[in-house]
């Protein structure tokens, strides 16, 4: 296992703080740093808050806040960290200066990984001291339950900081995929895309609401793709000859236009479409108690999927 102990999380807003649980559940020392000073009491409530989740998931018996500090300074919290999680906004004029920043202040050969969502890392990372130690490590939401990491490499990028960064990710019981080189939106923000394009045009011509193409998802492909993806998925569907068959049988269906993959424009009606959808769909109640609801679905959800992923991976 790596013996990285010693991580920075770099912003501490929601994928931020997603870092910080995660981590201090695997018993790292955490040293986070955030320009905005007023998120640091709403830091330390979101830990408490998703604490029984994390504590079912990991089988932990408690938290151990003593490896957790809070610093005013970036150079302080970089410091004595050995990984870096970036968790900056994604956008990369923002991104591309705080690396250079980081690169100044980093121990010399501390992985620096961004929390980037579809941002190029040679871009971002353009102007970061070695970026021979600079990457990608795309998490997901909630980054303190969901299991997925993408790790994306740089043109500079070296590959013993990767196997490096596989080997931290494991440690905080994450299944990283590692992508073999960089792209805009990598992988699953590229297949959320899709979907999300062909879902708004769905809305916007009046053939469903929002709670329909959720259940469209939840009921039918969604049950499947938590324990086996697209692939496989269709690899089943074509019967004892499994993709060979499928294709043939299927596979003509891609030339007919049912999809349209160009982007809707996001016009006011098709916006107050979408809004006034999920509002009906959620019945009054908040972020924060769905949000719980989720959580608590996502942890028995790993724990059913762990006794059946075995047979088939």
């Amino acid at each position: 296992m790596s013996k990285i102990k010693n991580v920075a999380v770099i912003g501490t807003g929601v994928i931020g703080a997603g870092w910080i649980i995660r981590c201090l559940a695997h018993n790292k020392k955490v040293f986070a740093y955030d320009k905005d000073l007023k998120l640091k009491k709403r830091l330390i409530a979101e830990i408490k808050k998703t604490w029984p989740y994390v504590k079912k998931l990991f089988n932990k018996k408690k938290l151990n806040l003593k490896n957790f500090k809070y610093f005013i300074s970036i150079e302080e919290a970089l410091k004595n960290a050995d990984f870096i999680q970036e968790c900056a906004t994604e956008n990369y004029a923002i991104k591309t200066k705080l690396m250079g920043t980081l690169g100044k202040y980093a121990k010399p050969n501390a992985i620096i990984s961004s929390s980037s969502s579809g941002l190029l890392p040679t871009k971002i990372y353009s102007k970061c001291k070695n970026p021979a130690r600079t990457m990608i490590g795309h998490p997901f939401n909630p980054v303190y339950i969901c299991p997925g990491v993408e790790i994306v490499p740089g043109k500079k990028t070296k590959k013993n900081f990767l196997k490096k960064a596989n080997k931290f990710y494991k440690s905080i019981s994450m299944n990283p995929i590692m992508v073999k080189k960089e792209l805009p939106g990598y992988l699953a923000d590229r297949l959320q895309e899709a979907l999300w394009r062909e879902a708004l045009h769905i809305v916007n011509e009046g053939y469903a609401t929002t709670k329909d193409l959720d259940r469209a998802i939840e009921d039918g492909p969604g049950l499947r793709w938590s324990l086996m993806g697209i692939f496989l998925t269709y690899h089943l569907a074509g019967g004892k000859a499994g993709m060979k068959h499928m294709l043939e049988q299927f596979g003509p269906a891609l030339k007919l236009p049912w999809t349209k993959l160009k982007a809707p424009k996001l016009s006011k009606k098709l916006s107050s479409t979408v809004i006034k959808g999920t509002r009906q769909q959620t019945k009054g109640k908040s972020v924060a108690v769905i949000s719980d609801v989720r959580d608590e679905y996502l942890v028995n959800l790993q724990k059913l999927r762990k006794k059946f992923e075995k047979k088939i991976r």
